[in-house]
């Protein structure tokens, strides 16, 4: 073990043991799936906010965003301006939509405006994506673990999966709002402890961290640049991000789900563009994070930019308060993993089985939730052992893998609701030929014009491509 004693483990321990009680306490008045997956729709939305901001941000913010402030600067701030306004956007035009009906998941709305068959393949893609993206995100959770006790990278990931998986199938949604709630505050906590430390930690404090990081360009935060392949400038944030928050807000079963769950459409709103506030704060204090990271270690290269944070938090931390981080960090990816879980055996249930079979009554759907909350937790658990091998050498931050792989599909499902909610021209099939052209034009210009076109544009691009294809169409009724 490098430098976790008792005490460490002991407070690691505890909090693991308490998080998986509660969560699985929480679910014990679940009698149906829209206990399981809606909780009741009454759940606060300050709890939503909560639950959306650790959903979308945790392990990868942890661990991943200090490593892109250390290897950069703090460019990577400016796609928070544009998540703040897709959220907006989201709020104003799709979010009315959902709420007009009693929907249960995000697709649900396609297969009202299109047919089963739109339905299908947009939450088809949301899982095939959703398994991808969050399998990276496994992954980096695993990195501090294994440093710490030195099994295989593979064990640690699943000791992380299972414990995620008992509250999350026990307790339902409630208890991942819930959960997630208590996971943000405690790896926020472990962002400020990292500060204080590095204070103490680098000679001068934080006036000499910001002398010689602002002299070096790591302090730039705005690039105007027009280059469409710089990842990080302030129209790509703006517009790129925006365009993605649209997407990942909008149309992503891992948020909807969760905006679905408020009392009503105000408070949804207000959960999902507060969110938007709060992901700067966060970006903002883990960025800051890197830099002072990046003037302890004077700039020293490491194999994984994404292990600098972990070797920090087990090497420079005191006892006891290093177990409370590394406990953040479990937080951080148990919120993400178990928020992962319950969408995807929502979308499995409601979107697919529940259709397919006619059973769509309250204790079939908490059934079948059930079984697919198991089905997705293994999927997911092997696709971060599959990433082991995939990462090594790629010399990626996870947190632009992960945004890289959602960006590729982003565009086609924006694309597919826009053109339900905004026309009335267009059929299921052309819905369906705009979605699947779409997510094809992201896929060729990614493969063709790596380099060229930065993966902050790619849900753009994806859009103007499903928006063209569907509404060319030659079907102009409903299929």
């Amino acid at each position: 073990m490098t430098g976790f004693g008792t005490l460490d483990l002991t407070v690691l321990l505890a909090y693991l043991g308490g998080v998986v009680a509660w969560g699985a306490w929480l679910g014990r008045k679940n009698a149906g799936g829209t206990d399981y997956f809606l909780g009741s729709r009454d759940l606060p939305w300050w709890a939503v906010m909560f639950s959306v901001v650790a959903t979308e941000t945790s392990t990868l913010t942890f661990l991943s965003i200090p490593g892109v402030a250390y290897l950069g600067a703090l460019a990577f701030l400016q796609l928070a301006l544009g998540y703040v306004v897709g959220r907006m956007v989201v709020a104003q035009v799709l979010l009315p939509a959902y709420y007009r009906g009693r929907l249960s998941t995000a697709y649900e709305l396609l297969g009202e405006r299109f047919g089963i068959g739109a339905r299908r393949c947009a939450s088809g893609i949301f899982m095939i994506t959703r398994v991808l993206g969050d399998s990276v995100r496994l992954f980096v959770t695993a990195v501090p673990l294994a440093l710490i006790t030195g099994w295989p990278y593979w064990v640690s990931i699943a000791l992380i999966g299972l414990a995620t998986l008992v509250y999350t199938y026990f307790g339902g949604i409630r208890a991942v709002v819930w959960v997630d709630a208590l996971q943000m505050a405690l790896y926020v906590a472990g962002g400020v402890v990292a500060l204080i430390v590095l204070h103490g930690g680098v000679e001068g404090g934080w006036s000499a961290i910001a002398s010689s990081a602002s002299a070096a360009g790591k302090l730039q935060v705005f690039d105007f640049s027009m280059s469409p392949s710089q990842p990080y400038t302030f129209w790509a944030g703006l517009v790129g991000g925006g365009f993605l928050s649209m997407a990942s807000h909008g149309t992503d079963q891992l948020i909807v789900q969760r905006l679905l769950a408020c009392k009503n459409l105000k408070q949804s709103r207000r959960a999902l563009v507060g969110s938007g506030f709060a992901v700067i704060g966060q970006f903002a204090l883990f960025l800051l994070v890197g830099i002072g990271l990046w003037a302890f270690y004077e700039g020293r290269a490491f194999d994984r930019a994404d292990e600098i944070f972990s070797l920090f938090i087990l090497q420079e931390i005191p006892v006891g308060v290093r177990g409370l981080l590394i406990a953040g960090v479990f937080a951080a990816a148990m919120s993400s993993l178990s928020s992962s879980i319950n969408a995807l055996a929502s979308a499995s249930a409601y979107d697919f089985w529940g259709p397919a079979t006619g059973r769509t009554g309250e204790r079939a759907m908490l059934a079948a939730g059930r079984a697919f909350t198991l089905g997705w937790a293994v999927a997911l658990v092997l696709g971060a052992v599959a990433f082991i091998e995939l990462s090594k050498g790629s010399g990626a931050v996870a947190v632009e893998v992960a945004l890289g792989v959602a960006s590729m599909v982003y565009g086609g499902l924006l694309g597919v609701f826009a053109l339900g909610v905004l026309t009335r021209r267009v059929g299921q099939a052309g819905a369906v030929a705009g979605l699947l052209g779409g997510v094809a034009t992201v896929v060729a210009v990614w493969g063709f014009a790596r380099g060229t076109v930065a993966w902050p544009w790619f849900t753009l691009v994806g859009l103007a491509a499903a928006l063209a294809i569907g509404l060319l169409w030659p079907a102009r009724r409903r299929s």
